[in-house]
């Protein structure tokens, strides 16, 4: 008979505990949902909000919808128990003291408490100059954000992985960005294609990361630092290769509040319910 040391004990016992179907659930979050999804069917707004809505979805991230002002765009989501929370941003609006203010204000009308930009523009390789160019713009304009109370999230993408000093270009941006002006939603696909373990670096830069992307990455499909795959390799969670139990324990303990789905398949549709029963089957 194999005599178990009482290490390897307790290690069995926090397995057991874990994997119990009667564990207390590991995800209880409101669910979000990434506008973008839905980039091809905003023809119909009303449609796809109220596939949102039918989904149990109760926060969103995304801008004005088209053919509606902002603050008819935030009545609609309020009318289906649905609230803003984050809006998105190109760099060159945060590069711009006009378009700035001109963020602001349609981001208070929404409603939204962050802002975030999902894009640092560069040719080829990313490197050192595309990041002290968005280190710099990012300061300014995270700033005059949190100064109109709202906050400001670099949106991690991949391609700011590339090794630099005793750590990566994101290790880099991460140190010379003020922590007061500048936090991070991190789009844990991104991450894990750029050759990263999501947990790791959510355990790593801790209550600086605000806002998480939930995405899940088609088994067999290899990483590299272009931030750039086929939207056909995102599928549903817990059907790809990322950990998402250990992420999400992570994300719990940093005090992430705010998780959007993005699902840029084309089969969204039908991946989407999917995602979501797994994320309320999880348990501790």
């Amino acid at each position: 008979m194999k005599i178990l040391t009482f290490a390897a004990l307790l290690f069995c016992l926090s397995c057991a505990s874990t994997n119990t179907p009667g564990g207390a659930p590991l995800f209880t979050n409101p669910i979000g949902i990434q506008g973008y999804t839905y980039r091809d069917s905003w023809k119909d707004p009303i449609a796809v909000l109220d596939t949102i809505k039918s989904l149990g979805i109760t926060e969103y991230e995304g801008g004005v919808i088209r053919g509606y002002t902002a603050e008819q765009t935030r009545k609609l989501l309020e009318e289906r128990g649905i609230r803003l929370v984050s809006t998105g941003t190109g760099f060159e609006a945060l590069a711009d003291s006009i378009k700035l203010q001109q963020l602001i204000t349609t981001a208070k009308a929404l409603g939204a408490t962050y802002v975030m930009c999902a894009w640092i523009p560069h040719k080829a390789a990313f490197n050192l100059q595309d990041a002290d160019s968005a280190i710099a713009v990012f300061n300014h304009a995270g700033k005059i954000l949190h100064d109109n109370g709202l906050t400001f999230c670099y949106h991690i993408h991949g391609y700011e992985f590339y090794p630099h000093e005793n750590g990566t270009l994101f290790d880099y941006m991460a140190r010379k960005m003020d922590p007061r002006y500048v936090s991070f939603e991190i789009d844990i696909l991104w991450a894990y294609f750029g050759g990263q373990d999501p947990a790791k670096l959510i355990r790593q830069y801790g209550e600086r990361m605000k806002l998480m992307h939930l995405k899940d990455l088609q088994q067999g499909v290899k990483g590299n630092l272009t931030g750039l795959t086929a939207v056909e390799h995102d599928v549903a969670l817990g059907t790809g290769q990322l950990n998402i139990p250990e992420i999400l324990k992570a994300a719990k303990k940093a005090g992430i509040k705010h998780y959007f789905i993005e699902d840029e398949s084309p089969k969204h549709p039908a991946q989407i319910p999917v995602t979501i029963k797994y994320l309320r089957s999880l348990k501790n």
